[in-house]
């Protein structure tokens, strides 16, 4: 038994749901996101209730079943709170700047690196050494942060490079004489 699957989700005022077969559509203040949900799994909205089950007993129904609920929990959250992920940068010279619809990234690199920003995704920078990436798609947001994060990951002898906040880097001893 899933103990997340069983969970229902409850939509929120100003939230408006809907299921069209395997679809699950919602709308809020923030925007509207909808999911399609695999075939061994059921939806049913009940007023302001959302509830899944599985249409078997095999494994695949029960690892499907809380993967579900979790797609349309997320599609709840991001249309009403929204998602957010910030992203440090360590290292002598290295920043970060929005021009536009562009992150511009300086890296270490001979060039900057230029990032151009997705479509329903904002960055913003606070300060040269901070990006926060917020949108209202989990799945993009994060993907979005893997990319900024991935032109140059934190190098684990001085720690520079981008990483996520609060991001522990394990730490090697450099050489010895």
């Amino acid at each position: 038994m899933s103990k997340i699957g069983k969970a229902i989700i409850t939509v929120p005022a100003g939230v408006t749901a809907a299921i069209d077969g395997q679809t699950v559509k919602v709308k809020g203040p923030k925007g509207a996101l909808e999911v399609k949900i695999v075939d061994e799994i059921g939806a049913s909205l009940d007023g302001n209730v959302i509830s899944f089950k599985p249409r078997g007993e095999s494994n695949r129904h029960m690892a499907m079943w809380g993967l579900s609920r979790t797609l349309v929990s997320n599609l709840v959250e991001g249309v009403t709170k929204g998602f957010e992920k910030k992203l440090e940068i360590s290292g002598v010279g290295y920043k970060a700047a929005v021009q536009g619809k562009n992150l511009n990234l300086s890296l270490g690199y001979s060039h900057d690196v230029i990032y151009a920003i997705p479509e329903g995704i904002q960055i913003v920078t606070p300060k040269p050494t901070e990006i926060v990436v917020t949108g209202i798609d989990r799945q993009k947001v994060g993907q979005v942060a893997a990319e900024i994060r991935d032109y140059r990951g934190p190098e684990p002898y001085k720690g520079k490079g981008v990483k996520y906040a609060g991001e522990f880097i394990f730490r090697k001893e450099g050489k010895k004489k």
